[in-house]
């Protein structure tokens, strides 16, 4: 609930701060005494647009502050904080700021963290509901009615928003597959052109860096042949170092036990025999591995000019196009087993579709009959409010298949008449404001709506009305409040009887300077307003004795 509002230098407002509690508040004051700033400044906080005319004359700016109490946020705006990555602990008061700059442009916040103005108009709904002449959200808005009516009925949305999605899904599924074969219908052939080609050419993975290094390693034997060759010559034969070293060696190990120089000479030498010995086999080697082949060379040199232009065509890597035969293959099996498959998504899109219908027909039929159960309630409620001649009716018509949804197959509209004969339009195109609070008072006692907004205020609902009317509005509006909070701007002293808490606006003057005030009123004040709104400027003994009347008939 509010339980705080705060306002600097908003019109006539110099500085207010204003306790609110549970139940039903009133706030009265004489006509011009500035009611209307205090809803503009709680406006202002919810995400209004702002008006640099509001700023208090000689001010450079504005303040406005509104402090909500939850037990537990309600779950909508806990999901915008969420998703705006603001963290309220539990317990933790939901503060709104909103400063506004006489030369134009504002700034808000909420728990003294800067946010953007669409934040808080996003999560308002749940904070305040302001139903006054000029309603144009809340239950006028004809895109909360089917809530409004599924809530009154207890249908089960969930379950119908469960089957849509699953048709919706097995539909895509469908719709995806059926494009899926169409499409590799129209490639079919192409398709079988490239897979024949790739099949000829048999692509392995990794072939290409492997004949990459071969092609690499023939031109460089290409190169070397003639050096390696020379080499060959003086390794190899009788007359060769090699040969000549262990020739040298043989010799040397008959005298090499004469001398101890000899027999180290002939280590050295034996070691020189091993390191030569070692370089054959790496030049036996090398030319091995250099070896050059023309016709190799042009085979390989083929091979990878065709895997790349291969590649090209096929739009991919050399390495990829093992993949791309897969996917050619999976494509062209599709087509032949692509009905079957299709067959079998459409029967589980045709079954999701029927547990999607029986259920959206299920809720229609309860929507139709909680329907004729709410126009009845508010029917109820219309007489007492003097709207004897107006009547209520509950529109829910079936939408075509196209307009299907999440929340089922009907549209849902709040429509009146407000005349004998008069058709049934939209409670949006009601001409009287008062009529329209007082038809929102009716639809809210018919509905004991839940899941609304923390804060009701309603702005002068009684406007026109007196006696029994507005007894029968200050006795709703007090039913309303008993598990929640509202408010109430009224002329009434019928209405202002049954407040818990009773606050008067009143302006004053000093000199060039004007104020406006409120104040939160004890019993003796209250019963001396409220003594003033039955008998006008003068308070007579006889209007103080209806107050007290009033007072102790709540």
């Amino acid at each position: 609930m509010l339980n705080r509002l705060s306002i600097r230098n908003i019109v006539l407002i110099e500085a207010l701060d204003l306790d609110f509690a549970r139940g039903l508040g009133v706030l009265t004051g004489e006509t011009g005494a500035g009611k209307s700033i205090l809803l503009d400044a709680l406006g202002l906080v919810i995400g209004n647009r702002a008006d640099s005319g509001l700023v208090r004359a000689g001010e450079g700016r504005a303040t406005v502050t509104a402090s909500f109490e939850f037990p537990q946020l309600p779950a909508h705006v806990r999901a915008v904080l969420d998703d705006a990555d603001i963290d309220i602990e539990p317990g933790e008061p939901l503060i709104l700021k909103r400063q506004l700059k006489a030369d134009g442009g504002s700034r808000a916040f909420l728990n003294d963290q800067p946010v953007g103005v669409a934040l808080l108009r996003e999560i308002a709904p749940a904070l305040v509901e302001i139903h006054g002449q000029h309603d144009d959200r809340g239950l006028v808005n004809s895109k909360g009615h089917r809530a409004l009516l599924d809530r009154f009925a207890g249908g089960d949305v969930a379950g119908v928003e469960a089957a849509w999605k699953t048709w919706r899904s097995a539909q895509n599924a469908l719709d995806a597959a059926r494009a899926q074969v169409a499409k590799a219908a129209e490639d079919q052939d192409l398709l079988l052109a490239h897979l024949a080609e790739l099949d000829a050419l048999s692509p392995l993975e990794g072939e290409e860096e492997e004949l990459a290094e071969a092609r690499a390693g023939m031109q460089k034997g290409e190169k070397l042949s003639d050096d390696l060759v020379a080499l060959q010559h003086l390794w190899t034969g009788s007359d060769s170092a090699l040969a000549t070293l262990r020739g040298a060696s043989r010799r040397l190990d008959r005298i090499a036990g004469e001398h101890p120089l000899l027999a180290e000479a002939l280590e050295a030498l034996d070691r020189a025999v091993i390191e030569a010995s070692e370089a054959e086999d790496r030049l036996d080697h090398a030319a091995e591995a250099l070896a050059f082949d023309p016709d190799e060379l042009d085979r390989i040199e083929t091979r990878l000019f065709d895997l790349r232009a291969a590649a090209r065509k096929q739009g991919c890597q050399v390495d990829d196009l093992p993949e791309k035969m897969r996917e050619m293959r999976s494509a062209l099996d599709a087509i032949e087993g692509g009905e079957e498959h299709v067959a079998g998504l459409e029967r589980s899109a045709q079954k999701a579709a029927l547990v999607y219908r029986e259920q959206a027909e299920a809720l229609h039929d309860l929507r139709r009959s909680a329907a004729k159960r709410l126009d009845k309630a508010v029917a109820a409620e219309l007489a007492p409010l003097k709207l004897d001649a107006a009547r209520f009716q509950t529109s829910v018509i079936r939408l075509p298949e196209e307009r299907w949804g999440a929340q089922g197959m009907d549209a849902v509209e709040f429509l009146i008449s407000t005349n004998p004969g008069a058709d049934f339009a939209p409670l949006a195109k009601i001409a009287s404001g008062g009529e329209l609070s007082r038809f929102i008072l009716a639809l809210k006692v018919a509905l004991a709506e839940e899941g609304g907004a923390a804060t009701v205020i309603f702005d002068e609902i009684d406007r026109g009305v007196g006696g029994a009317v507005a007894s029968a509005i200050g006795e709703r509006l007090a039913r309303l409040a008993s598990e929640g909070q509202l408010l109430a701007v009224t002329h009434s002293p019928q209405v202002a009887a049954r407040g818990r808490r009773h606050y008067m606006i009143a302006k004053s003057s000093e000199g060039t300077v004007t104020r406006t005030s409120v104040a939160l009123l004890d019993e003796g004040e209250r019963k001396e307003e409220i003594a003033r709104m039955l008998s006008g400027a003068e308070v007579t003994a006889e209007a103080r004795a209806q107050a007290d009347r009033l007072l102790e008939g709540v």
